[in-house]
């Protein structure tokens, strides 16, 4: 699969912001990590004034095989349920992104489900009807995962055409930190049961089958944690692939990705390994309650923006620190 190029990072555009943050009426740096954010920005946007009037949040919904092995406090048929609530304009997300002024964008990307086609809203881009019970093989096929990259990149081709200043990447899907805890288990080479946590409020015994059942799939498919693309293919999930091709196509045209939660810094960890330069325009939203979020973020290199005890998904966390990151642009 060919990717876009990255640009570099606009070193002299980040200088430029630098510069004028030393001449705002302020104490140098009293604004402390608003400063490096606005610089930050300059530098990935190129531009010395960057904007971020237009942002939006992309949520993927899909559904998981390893469902089936009892890893959740809910049931598959929630994702269905929260997609129509996420259309009606229902759900936390809806509300967040209202308050942000942020567009909200609903695919369903592989939910097991079929939707009303008279139902209106929703992208249909389905590229399976979820994925594979990866305890018992390989989540998908190299081709499933290369056609929902494909369907995030050309998503945000799409939502750039329209102008687009800010992206945030949402997700859905019942049992879902199952793939995200076996992607950081096996790229960062950690223990499952230190990445591994209660996703929905498991309870000790449902936590404990649940990182035996990480294990058990990471033993039976042994993914390679040098190449992203196999361990997507054999332990990760339709919406972690669309969003992983989110924040490429976003990257590459010079539009910083607000990543949220535990699921989310899955895709971009595969996004990373894909194509490394992707980092560069990553901002970190929040610190998840999901134990193993924090060896996401300190393998990618981000410092998050907030911490609340936020363990919601859908962007909530993402469209939250929109907040600050427009701060920021408006300060410079």
């Amino acid at each position: 699969m060919n990717y876009p190029t990255i640009p570099e990072i606009d070193i002299v555009a980040a200088q430029k912001a630098e510069a004028r943050q030393k001449t705002l009426t302020k104490p140098p740096k009293s604004l402390g990590r608003l400063e490096e954010i606005s610089i930050q920005l300059a530098g990935m946007k190129a531009d010395p004034l960057p904007d971020v009037n237009h942002k939006a949040v992309i949520v993927m919904a899909a559904d998981h095989g390893v469902a089936l092995e009892g890893i959740s406090a809910f049931p598959a048929e929630v994702t269905p349920q929260m997609v129509m609530n996420f259309l009606n304009g229902g759900a936390a997300i809806n509300v967040l992104a209202r308050q942000a002024g942020a567009g909200v964008t609903i695919v369903d990307i592989g939910v097991a489900s079929d939707f009303d086609p008279s139902l209106t809203g929703l992208l249909r881009c389905k590229v399976a009807r979820g994925t594979r019970n990866m305890a018992k093989g390989p989540a998908m096929t190299r081709n499933e995962a290369e056609k929902a990259i494909a369907v995030g990149m050309n998503l945000l081709a799409q939502a750039a055409e329209k102008g687009l200043d800010l992206i945030a990447t949402g997700d859905m899907g019942i049992g879902n930190t199952t793939p995200s805890s076996a992607i950081v288990a096996v790229i960062t080479g950690l223990p499952v049961a230190e990445v591994t946590g209660r996703g929905t409020g498991l309870d000790d015994a449902g936590l404990a089958h649940k990182v035996k059942i990480i294990e058990q799939a990471i033993a039976l498919n042994k993914p390679n944690p040098k190449d992203a693309m196999d361990v997507l293919c054999k332990v990760g999930g339709l919406e972690i692939a669309g969003l992983a091709g989110v924040m490429i196509a976003a990257a590459s045209r010079r539009i910083p990705v607000v990543v949220d939660g535990f699921i989310s810094t899955a895709a971009a960890m595969i996004a990373v390994g894909l194509v490394p330069d992707v980092k560069n325009y990553l901002f970190g939203a929040h610190n998840s309650v999901e134990i193993g979020h924090r060896a996401m973020l300190k393998h990618l290199g981000l410092n998050p923006l907030i911490d609340l005890n936020l363990r919601l998904g859908e962007g909530t966390g993402a469209v939250l620190a929109f907040h600050l990151i427009e701060a920021a642009s408006r300060i410079l």
